[in-house]
């Protein structure tokens, strides 16, 4: 079909998006940052998805920039009705695009057609070669003004787009362009587009990947479980109603977290969103429905309990998505939700009705679940309505004076000896310390009931005070800040994943509440002239000790092995220390890492340790 200037519908002007980047990208760190680059990519995505485009090839390039290329139509060049090319109206002009008619794209990730625009208007400079009719075409701006008109630059075979653009320095906190993030957003895109060759280029250090899967979503689950037990054969689901084609993967792991990805015409909703919910309404409606027939004596079983274990990949191809803001997290269609809870309704009865044996395995589980959380409801309400009688504190929690929560802080501190040089280093005032013995019981193996009677982990909770998992209130928790400080070696290491994990599981609204810290304590005591010098790192050490020449250097292996104003000084000052606030992908890498060493996949583990074996620096022996 014909692609031309008079397919580009102009609804609205770049203006203020300078001004208020984040009402267009969400912020302007590392997640406004490489909003950027999905913004490019979308795009030719949704050539693929429109059928022109089979390859796609994103570059960082050694100077900051991104560039991404496909083989798709190419934007037109033809004059618009503004008067001014069409390429040039599409970069400079926001809610520009060929998307907003359903004739050129039945389905576009790109609605709002802010996309490559605001790209341009965030960018120190963008550049854009186009191949068509046989020429290439070519265009710069700076800050999203054209610096050049629309020029040919050349001759061209085939067709296509190339998108190259700086982030510009004067908008973005972050300018480093992450190359695992990159890989794992590339990776999604090409299961969810099975036959979609996408190459990922990174010239600062020369790695490249190639990613292209024709096994689709079911590809994409297989990848997510890799390291879990699996219950079951994935369970493969797809349908269409009225236009909204679904496509749904699901399969239970013996794991207690949920994991549900959603995607609408391949854009990553991580916030959920309408087909999110069809998809839990559909799924709890249908096993309800079996478990009537299959059981006489059968209890309804809520979602919570059924999606225990469940990992789910959801797609949708929708003409018209609405989303919840400019990133595109949520999708918002009403309509949506009744098309995937009739499609998995179906699905899910006929996967019943042909696998009797693994339904009613499922089943059994299901109702397990249920007595299971039952029973840790009871000991939960036991452990609060003991509290509620003595509001006792844990014995060993040092807490602090003031009664302000905005000021408060928790340092959750690894042994004995080293929560006492906390505590004597501690501002009395704000700072609370609760030291932890050993390493606290492994979550991975315990159930609900064992992890509550467990003294370390009862501290934990009761210190914090805004309980767990479905009963976790944010507004209840005695501290703004809990701080997580071990020390430097494996064992530190260890209990630190171990914390991680726990609280990514059962008490997230706080790692989402941007509320929990690692403390980052010195490697290194550098001594010269009388003078003491913290390196955090051995980049930091060796620019200290090439700066200060011949000098006495300390390894702090344990935080026991500084004197309280040393660890006053380097790691629990507020003026000088350094914390690293804990994202929610950093707890569930921890969370994923610790499923892998911790639990009962053998060949999963044994493959971890052969791939890292050859990373290790230090051994404790």
């Amino acid at each position: 079909m014909d692609y031309t200037a008079k397919d580009i519908a102009v609804l609205d002007d770049l203006e203020a998006v300078r001004k208020r980047p984040g009402m267009y990208i969400g912020s302007v760190g590392a997640k406004g940052l490489h909003h950027l680059l999905w913004e490019v990519v979308d795009n030719s995505v949704d050539e693929a998805l429109a059928g022109y485009c089979d390859k796609i090839i994103v570059t960082l390039h050694s100077d900051g920039s991104a560039s991404v290329e496909d083989n798709g139509r190419g934007i037109p060049v033809d004059m618009h009705e503004l008067g001014r090319p069409a390429l040039e109206i599409v970069m400079t002009k926001l809610h520009a695009g060929g998307k907003f008619g359903k004739k050129l794209y039945k389905v576009a990730g790109g609605l709002h057609g802010v996309g490559v625009s605001v790209v341009n208007a965030l960018s120190e400079w963008l550049e854009v070669w186009v191949k068509r009719d046989g020429k290439v075409y070519y265009q710069r701006y700076e800050r999203g003004v054209p610096k050049t008109d629309v020029i040919v630059v050349g001759e061209a075979n085939g067709t296509g787009t190339t998108v190259r653009f700086k982030p510009d320095p004067e908008i973005f906190e972050e300018l480093k362009f992450d190359y695992e993030v990159v890989s794992r957003r590339l990776k999604e895109i090409a299961y969810l587009n099975a036959g979609l060759r996408i190459i990922l280029k990174d010239e600062r250090n020369g790695k490249e990947k190639e990613f292209f899967f024709t096994e689709g979503i079911v590809g994409l689950l297989k990848s997510l479980n890799r390291g879990k037990k699996v219950l079951h054969e994935p369970i493969y689901i797809k349908g269409s109603r009225n236009d909204i084609i679904v496509e749904v993967a699901l399969q239970f792991t013996d794991s207690e977290i949920e994991s549900v990805h959603a995607f609408t015409n391949s854009i990553k909703n991580v916030d959920g969103g309408t087909h999110v919910v069809g998809f839990k309404a559909g799924l709890t409606r249908a096993v309800n429905e079996f478990g009537k027939r299959t059981f006489k004596k059968f209890e309804i079983l809520s979602g919570v309990e059924i999606r225990e274990g469940l990992t789910a990949v959801i797609s949708i191809r929708i003409p018209n998505p609405q989303f919840e803001g400019q990133t595109k997290s949520k999708l918002t269609n009403s309509e949506v939700k009744t098309a995937v809870e009739s499609v998995v309704y179906s699905g899910m009865m006929e996967w019943f009705e042909e696998n009797p044996k693994e339904a009613e395995e499922l089943l059994n589980r299901f109702m397990l679940i249920k007595r299971a959380r039952e029973a840790a409801k009871r000991a939960k309400e036991l452990v609060r309505k003991r509290e509620e009688i003595s509001i006792t504190l844990p014995g060993k929690l040092a807490d602090c004076s003031s009664k302000r929560v905005e000021e408060r802080e928790l340092f959750i501190v690894e042994g004995d000896s080293a929560g006492g040089s906390a505590k004597q280093a501690r501002d009395r005032r704000f700072q609370a310390i609760l030291p932890i013995r050993g390493k606290i019981i492994n979550v991975e193996k315990a159930g609900m009931v064992k992890i509550l009677k467990n003294e370390e982990i009862k501290a934990i909770i009761t210190a914090i005070g805004a309980g767990i998992d479905e009963n976790f209130d944010l507004s209840k928790a005695r501290y703004s800040k809990v701080i997580i400080m071990t020390d430097a070696d494996v064992d530190g290491s260890h209990i630190r994943t171990l914390l991680l994990a726990f609280f990514y599981r059962h008490m997230k609204p706080l790692i989402e509440a941007g509320r929990l810290f690692i403390a980052q304590p010195p490697l290194y005591a550098v001594k010269k002239g009388g003078k003491i010098y913290y390196a955090y790192s051995d980049s930091e050490l060796k620019k200290l000790l090439e700066k200060l020449g011949d000098a006495e250097v300390q390894r702090y292996k344990g935080l026991g092995e500084m004197n309280p104003e040393q660890l006053w000084e380097t790691t629990m000052n507020p003026e000088k220390r350094v914390l690293i606030r804990v994202k929610i992908e950093d707890a569930k890498k921890a969370d994923e890492l610790f499923r892998i060493l911790m639990g009962e996949d053998v060949e999963s583990r044994k493959n971890f340790i052969l791939m890292h074996a050859k990373e290790v620096r230090s051994l404790d022996v």
